[in-house]
């Protein structure tokens, strides 16, 4: 049936499954994974950690690649590149028992992560502007919350059958699958030359340097939140004792709330603007961290509705806002968003995990993460200030 579909929904499908492999698998599956090898292998939260931390080590370091290069050709080289570095880091952390390589696959999986997330999304937006079709990004992105939940529903179906590698294996084997239209159905888009830049525009650059500042701090610490919540919202859940084997019920229903989150987002902010969307956002996010403290769960469950809903849409908000603000280098402003985020990332985990292994526990990483979100509160006002004395 999808022979006989639209050039441009073969697109949004290959870049969905793209999504699905290398997010929602490469870099998600780790989070409902985490305690099945903790129990199984006994790893500990350092190490857990650690690899969380090699993961958005990769996904930093392509973000850095990403940016330098224009060519569409070379674009599409490096998206194709990534699917296959996002089946070879899911796959492969079935087929060993070593830290190093674990370490090592992470990393791979990060790297397919900027991919699926990066390239894939600006080449659906070339291809579905250069039809004349309204760009529907939001629907791209719904890939995300589709990898949460499929990863989530995939470990607890097979959770009593196969073991934490046979688990990490049938997920690859899963990915190849998705890999398959995700390569063959999204094309290198057409070179364009880039629009001339007003005097005007490169003056707004200039004039809005430091608010732009104030917003990539702003962003980092949602960074911090983001990260705390992905990497251990399910270790955190089954370390009350209360929720025991409730982990990856709770990371589905956040997949399941993130699935819509974008085109949810999308009206907020039509109908209340960028800035008090995204403090909105901040909001429920800390409001989520604070949730996940408590052994309850119902509280539980509303954390993780309120973490699916909120992280995707502050990315996205913060990213066309950022894009906007700057039209004469949108995607220099956006590569300065991500790496504050990447920032965050990268070192908020093994911090975490260094803390839960100290004794105490996963309660000082997320009331680390309230810190960091608030503090991104405080960014996000000074941020508002800025722009309206621009």
């Amino acid at each position: 049936m999808m022979d006989h579909a639209s050039p441009s929904s073969r697109i949004i499908v290959a870049g969905t499954c793209g999504l699905i492999l290398t997010v929602g698998l490469a870099r998600f599956a780790y989070t409902p994974m985490l305690p099945l090898m903790q129990t199984q292998l006994g790893l500990n939260a350092a190490t857990g950690g650690m690899m969380a931390t090699f993961n958005y080590a990769g996904y930093l370091s392509a973000i850095l690649i990403v940016t330098m290069v224009g060519d569409p050709a070379l674009r599409l080289w490096l998206y194709r590149a990534g699917l296959v570095a996002g089946l070879v880091g899911t796959l492969g952390m079935g087929l060993t028992t070593s830290p190093a390589l674990w370490m090592a696959l992470r990393f791979l999986g990060g790297l397919g992560a900027a991919a699926g997330m990066l390239l894939g999304a600006g080449m659906v937006l070339s291809w579905l502007i250069a039809e004349g079709r309204r760009p529907q990004l939001g629907l791209h992105f719904i890939g995300m919350g589709l990898g949460i939940t499929i990863s989530g529903l995939f470990v607890m179906a097979t959770a009593s059958w196969l073991t934490w590698a046979e688990q990490w294996i049938a997920m690859g084997i899963f990915g190849a699958a998705l890999l398959v239209p995700a390569w063959i159905w999204l094309p290198s888009p057409p070179a364009t030359p880039a629009p001339p830049v007003a005097k005007k525009a490169r003056g707004v650059v200039k004039s809005r340097t430091r608010p732009l500042q104030f917003l990539a701090l702003a962003y980092c610490g949602a960074g911090v939140g983001y990260v705390v919540s992905a990497t251990f919202l399910v270790v955190v859940t089954e370390s009350h004792p209360a929720l025991a084997g409730k982990g990856t019920l709770v990371w589905i229903i956040a997949g399941i709330a993130a699935t819509p989150a974008t085109l949810v987002w999308d009206r907020v902010v039509r109908r209340i603007g960028d800035v008090s969307a995204l403090l909105c956002a901040y909001g429920l996010q800390i409001l989520s961290l604070l949730l996940s403290l408590l052994p309850s769960l119902a509280a539980a469950i509303a954390g993780a509705v309120l973490f699916g809903m909120t992280f995707i849409g502050i990315v996205s908000m913060t990213l066309a806002l950022a894009g906007r603000l700057t039209p004469a280098a949108p995607s220099r402003a956006m590569a300065q968003m991500t790496l504050s985020y990447g920032i965050a990332q990268v070192t908020a985990p093994v911090i975490v995990g260094l803390a839960a292994d100290k004794g105490g526990g996963y309660a000082t990483g997320l009331w680390m993460a309230v810190v960091a979100m608030a503090v991104g509160v405080v960014f996000l006002l000074a941020y508002h200030r800025g722009v309206r004395r621009a």
